[in-house]
C-alpha cells in the first residue's frame, strides 16, 4: 500500500507563492500516474494537475494554467506543486493522489494540506 504525505500548505496573500510536496512510501511511484486535487468549502473535489508516470505531458485544469507547475523527483519518490500568483479562489484543501485510471483515483490519497489565500 502506498502512503502519501503532503506538506507545504499555509496562509499567504494574493499574488504570493507556495510549493506543496507529496512524499510517497511503500512503492516507487515513478511509473504511476500521480496528481493533485483540491476541495474548497462547499464544493466537490476537483483535479488540479498531474501526469502519467511514463509521460512527459502534464495536465492542468484551466484555472491554474500558467500559474501552477507539477513536477516529480523520482530519486525522492516525491511530487510537487509549485503555485505562483495565488488567488483567493485557490483556497482549498489540496490532496495528492496515486494511481489514476481514466481520471479516477484507484490508488491512495494523502491526508490533505490546507492552502488559504487572503485578499
Amino acid at each position: 500500500q502506498v502512503q502519501l504525505v503532503e506538506s507545504g500548505g499555509g496562509l499567504v496573500q494574493t499574488g504570493e507563492s507556495l510549493r506543496l510536496s507529496c512524499a510517497a512510501s511503500g512503492r516507487t511511484v515513478s511509473s504511476y500516474a500521480m496528481a493533485w486535487f483540491r476541495q474548497a468549502p462547499g464544493k466537490e473535489r476537483e483535479f488540479v494537475a498531474g501526469n502519467r508516470g511514463s509521460d512527459i505531458m502534464i495536465y492542468y485544469t484551466d484555472s491554474v494554467k500558467g500559474r501552477f507547475a507539477f513536477s516529480r523527483d523520482n530519486a525522492k519518490n516525491t511530487v510537487y506543486l509549485q503555485m505562483n500568483s495565488l488567488k483567493p479562489e485557490d483556497t482549498a484543501v489540496y490532496y495528492c493522489a496515486y494511481d489514476l485510471r481514466n481520471g479516477r483515483v484507484i490508488g491512495s490519497w494523502g491526508q490533505g494540506t490546507q492552502v488559504t489565500v487572503s485578499s
